[in-house]
């Protein structure tokens, strides 16, 4: 690094020089199935330094080099703590399994570290779900479901009365990014929005950002729903399963070398369509009898990793799901269905005590199609939207005191928009209409975490860019959030976030519905754009309640929407339907 580039760099994120210092750094993982731990806490209590593990369960702690040892104390909720003695000498790895829990008062203790911890943390507009937590609930025809619990959180409206749609602080629904491991869900509903495309058996956790958004995020207004896979069973071969009143479910996992690599494969169907036809067979002769439509959906969830060296994990996953609705009689022949299909590679590799990289490489696949067979005549209608992304993000802690992050993506998105198809089987009256596309979306981050005394500091941001000729897009989103403890209990917070959307849901109703249409940023139409601030406070009682307020102002601009009396389907000219508007919310929670 050259003169001019450490000075550049030294101005953007200042005093990260330190003193001599040994780093200790490692993984958190789950004693007793292998699982990566997110969030956990590392802390030298008689140094007053601590740490917590990222989102793939990497750590890092810098303390003072010496010749005495100094304790370490290891905690994560719903596990015991472990405390060991280590040598502050150079670079040390360790890396830790943590066992849950056996009893309830240590998993309140725990419990007690962690708030403290959210009081300390810049995050704000920020809910971590477990499966634990999930399952805890009461079940919805025996299936619990994730994104319901999310309806429950404050600054989130549900959308009709039981679907699974979101409205996050006066947004839209489209306005929500859902990655399920780094992969987008374009369509995340089951059964017309009232189940959500989430096996809970399959899901490790679920974190929601309502604002404050982290530079690495983009791409959406409104919220930004990571939702992350179990990486199975590392320890030994373990299955679950349940039979509700809508579906059954089914989970298997294990090891594929014990200590070394592991699976998990869970699977999910209605049933009902079995029951109905055998109900249509029974009535087959009776001429006054209204045949039941058949409708069913699926979904497949699995995921291998393997440990390569002490320095390289491995990861590969993926999830396909389905909905299918069908209705035949002797001279009528429909089908209507949708899902989503995605994949991710991923591989971590730690360069240094220091230094952590995640390189990905996603695949996400929404799609619908509506098929009519009548006699002599038929039509079809379509609409896709595929992505194919790689990106690489680096976790950089040169101390204590600072967390740097920075990163780049591409993604290559694929429109088909209302793609109509008819014509009659003699081949003599035929008509399509419907549009594809194609675009590329770039993106690059800088961001870091400062502690100064009392105050923490998250401050970066993101240069978003999008390319679909003629039409060009580049935004600078600038992102920052603040942290200052006024005493041991009380912590004020606030944070600015700008975010930009390049990609709109055309929906033709207020419900969940698949045959709503993704369409790109045009000439025409430009990126939505969403400016946030927020304030608030965090408050712990005691050791075991906090207490959490916050107010927040949005504007956003460049909205999408239909006009009145707008033609959705069979229309090459989408964008002569649209009207771009402005809004403003104002809340407080």
């Amino acid at each position: 690094m050259n003169y001019s580039a450490r000075l550049f760099f030294l101005l953007l994120f200042p005093a990260l020089g330190t003193a001599q210092n040994a780093t200790v750094s490692g993984s958190l993982r789950d004693k007793l199935n292998g699982e990566s731990l997110i969030g956990a806490t590392v802390q030298a209590p008689g140094l007053g330094k601590g740490n917590a593990s990222n989102e793939y369960g990497f750590y890092s702690l810098s303390i003072p080099e010496g010749n005495d040892s100094v304790l370490l104390r290891f905690a994560y909720i719903g596990y015991q703590t472990q405390t060991l003695k280590v040598l502050p000498r150079g670079s040390v790895k360790l890396d830790i399994d943590l066992v849950p829990a056996g009893s309830v008062l240590e998993e309140v203790v725990i419990k007690a570290n962690a708030l403290d911890e959210k009081r300390k943390s810049t995050e704000m507009s920020v809910s971590t779900i477990s499966t634990r937590e999930v399952k805890a609930l009461p079940a919805l025809f025996g299936e619990t479901d994730i994104i319901k619990i999310l309806q429950l959180k404050p600054g989130i409206t549900p959308g009709s009365e039981g679907t699974t749609g979101l409205f996050v602080r006066g947004g839209n629904n489209d306005q929500n990014l859902i990655v399920l491991d780094e992969a987008v869900v374009y369509n995340a509903n089951h059964l017309f929005g009232f189940f959500s495309t989430f096996n809970s058996d399959a899901v490790k956790d679920l974190k929601v950002y309502k604002g404050g958004f982290p530079a690495q995020y983009g791409g959406r207004l409104s919220s930004v729903i990571d939702v992350r896979m179990k990486e199975g069973n590392n320890k030994k071969l373990s299955g679950t399963g349940g039979i509700g009143l809508i579906s059954s479910r089914l989970t298997l996992e294990g090891p594929i070398q014990k200590d070394k690599s592991s699976f998990i494969i869970s699977g999910r169907r209605t049933y009902a369509d079995l029951i109905t036809e055998q109900i249509n067979k029974a009535n087959e002769g009776d001429p006054e009898y209204n045949k039941i439509p058949r409708y069913f959906f699926y979904d497949l969830n699995t995921k291998v990793n393997f440990t390569l060296s002490p320095k390289d994990r491995l990861f590969l996953s993926g999830y396909f799901g389905r909905d299918v609705f069908t209705f035949k009689d002797p001279t009528f022949d429909f089908r209507f269905d949708w899902g989503n299909a995605t994949g991710t590679a991923r591989w971590n590799h730690v360069f240094g005590p220091k230094l952590f990289a995640n390189t990905t490489f996603t695949y996400s696949d929404y799609r619908y199609k509506i098929q009519n067979q009548l006699q002599g005549f038929s039509f079809s209608l379509g609409s896709n939207v595929m992505d194919a992304n790689s990106k690489v993000d680096f976790y950089w802690q040169p101390n204590n005191n600072h967390t740097v992050r920075f990163g780049a993506n591409f993604t290559y998105h694929d429109f088909i928009t209302a793609r109509l198809k008819a014509g009659s089987d003699d081949g003599r009256v035929r008509f399509e209409a419907g549009r594809d596309y194609d675009a590329w979306e770039y993106g690059a981050y800088i961001a870091d975490e400062w502690a100064i005394d009392r105050l923490k500091l998250s401050y970066g941001a993101r240069l978003s860019m999008w390319d679909n000729k003629p039409a060009f897009y580049a935004n600078i989103e600038p992102r920052v959030a603040a942290n200052y403890e006024m005493n041991d209990r009380l912590s004020l917070k606030a944070s600015y976030a700008r975010m930009n959307q390049y990609v709109h849901l055309l929906a033709s109703s207020g419900l969940s519905l698949p045959t709503d249409i993704w369409y790109p940023s045009t000439e025409g139409v430009k990126p939505e754009i969403s400016d946030q601030i927020a304030i608030g406070t965090s408050y712990l009682i005691g050791d075991q309640v906090l207490v959490t307020w916050e107010a927040w102002y949005k504007w956003l601009q460049n909205s999408v929407d239909f006009k009145d009396g707008a033609e959705l389907f069979g229309n090459n000219e989408l964008e002569n339907e649209l009207a771009i508007g402005r809004a403003l919310c104002l809340q407080s929670a």
